[in-house]
């Protein structure tokens, strides 16, 4: 079957689902754990595997009940294999039975088992997996689509990035892993070595803080040949510490919105508490705007000579206090030279003002400014896409990957759209704002291009708030 067919075939049956109160996100969960022990079964069959999945869990067994003792298994079978190690325990991490009526469990089993997985090329599986979670992420009721950057900026990123198969990748908010996929596929084209493809896999490492997300990625991961026995992401808290390792390279997309002690409901009713800032002794300043949390993090895990790239909103180029500061951080002890400013109309979340920003962490050998220039190019200005009418293709970026020129970016050159800027000028702007315009926006008249209500109260109440940390800060 082919993989567009297989795709759409496991995701009609999505709508009967939702009739019994399954969402999407859940329905492709569900579809995680069994196509994993569908698989792992096929693996002891035709390739001699020795499987770690219990009797009582196998595909084996659970294919061949029905009614109650279906569902029953099932639900037992999840609890058991949360518990385990590695990457089972990693895909089914707090996994719950969210499929009640055990005939459409029943079914959804029968579908699964009529497709020899293990057949299919690693390719067409992961094609076939991420077309799911892309659908998943159309579905804004789940709000998925928080966890999905648009597959033609990631894979921009990375061309221009160009990561070397010895480096080490990190992730720290990973979602579906979409980064980690597009630079493993990036680099394990530079060798035909076993024991280089075999480091490679083990050099990418990502973390999200939901457990349904990590669990999501790795599964996406282990059909691309990836973590097949330990697991490169972990569920946790990016922020809360800085760790022990540093890597050679950072691609991220954190997420958006201000973290101000926010509860997250796990998938089995338990209850997290996100911190509302972080004290730790490697970040310059402590605020509650997740965004510019996560920037210094970034600036924290980096080796020295590493280089990110990372998906930042608006307000992290032009808010005063915290964001000022770490702005003048960046600009003096790393070398921020590229600021690609992205349109309205590439995220699920609408209206989002976003940019990436690309650095790399150098050695400071004077008190002079690391960052000498930045080149900016602007990709929002009179542009309008869609999610479904236009949506964002690789072609679209053709002229920045041109202008980027990673090959050498000491040769450059100014464009309509590609501008350079001086420290100096960075320096005598207020606040160090780095949101630079030049272009004229022929479009200024039209509403759809304009950020919802929510985005720019959310943008007010971070200024109101880093002014109220400066407050906190005077001795009075």
């Amino acid at each position: 079957m082919g993989e567009n067919n297989l795709v759409s075939k496991v995701w009609n049956y999505a709508s009967v689902l939702r009739d019994s109160g399954v969402n999407y996100t859940e329905y492709v969960s569900q579809l995680t754990y069994l196509i994993f022990l569908k698989m792992d079964d096929e693996r002891v069959k035709n390739l001699n595997s020795v499987s770690k999945i219990p009797k009582d869990c196998s595909w084996e067994y659970i294919k061949s009940l029905d009614g109650e003792s279906l569902e029953s298994a099932y639900t037992n079978a999840l609890a058991t294999l949360s518990k385990m190690d590695g990457i089972i325990g990693t895909i089914y991490q707090k996994a719950q039975n969210k499929i009640n009526e055990p005939a459409k469990l029943k079914r959804i089993v029968s579908m699964i088992n009529d497709e020899t997985w293990m057949g299919l090329d690693v390719d067409v599986k992961g094609v076939i997996y991420e077309g799911l979670l892309q659908k998943n992420a159309t579905e804004s009721k789940s709000g998925a689509g928080q966890y999905f950057t648009p597959r033609a900026l990631i894979n921009t990123i990375v061309e221009v990035m160009r990561p070397n198969i010895d480096d080490s990748i990190r992730d720290p908010a990973c979602g579906t892993g979409g980064f980690l996929l597009a630079a493993y596929e990036y680099m394990k084209k530079q060798s035909k070595d076993k024991e280089k493809l075999s480091n490679l896999k083990q050099n990418l490492s990502g973390t999200d803080i939901s457990p349904l997300v990590v669990s999501l990625c790795a599964m996406n991961l282990y059909l691309h040949d990836i973590g097949v026995d330990t697991s490169p992401v972990k569920a946790g808290d990016s922020l809360l510490s800085l760790g022990e390792t540093r890597y050679d390279m950072v691609l991220t997309n954190p997420p958006f919105g201000k973290k101000s002690s926010t509860k997250v409901m796990d998938s089995d009713g338990g209850v997290s508490v996100e911190k509302d800032s972080y004290e730790r002794d490697d970040f310059i300043i402590s605020t509650s705007n997740k965004q510019i949390n996560f920037l210094q993090h970034i600036m924290s895990i980096l080796k020295i000579g590493g280089r990110a790239a990372v998906v930042l909103p608006d307000n992290v180029l032009f808010e005063g206090g915290a964001g000022e500061k770490v702005r003048q951080r960046l600009l003096s002890s790393f070398r921020l030279h590229t600021i690609l400013r992205l349109p309205t109309g590439i995220f699920y979340a609408q209206g989002v003002k976003a940019n990436v920003l690309f650095f790399d962490k150098t050695t400071i050998t004077s008190n002079e400014y690391a960052t000498k220039e930045i080149w900016i190019y602007d990709f929002r200005t009179n542009q309008n896409f869609t999610l479904v009418t236009n949506p964002l293709k690789q072609s679209d970026l053709k002229d920045f990957i041109k202008c980027y020129n990673s090959k050498d970016i000491t040769k450059r050159k100014e464009s309509e759209k590609f501008k350079k800027f001086s420290i100096d000028e960075v320096l005598s702007r207020e606040k160090t704002n780095l949101d630079i315009t030049w272009l004229k926006d022929d479009s200024f008249q039209d509403l759809e291009n304009l950020p919802e209500p929510k985005f720019v109260l959310d943008e007010i109440l971070q200024n109101l708030q880093s002014a109220l940390d400066e407050f906190k800060k005077i001795d009075v």
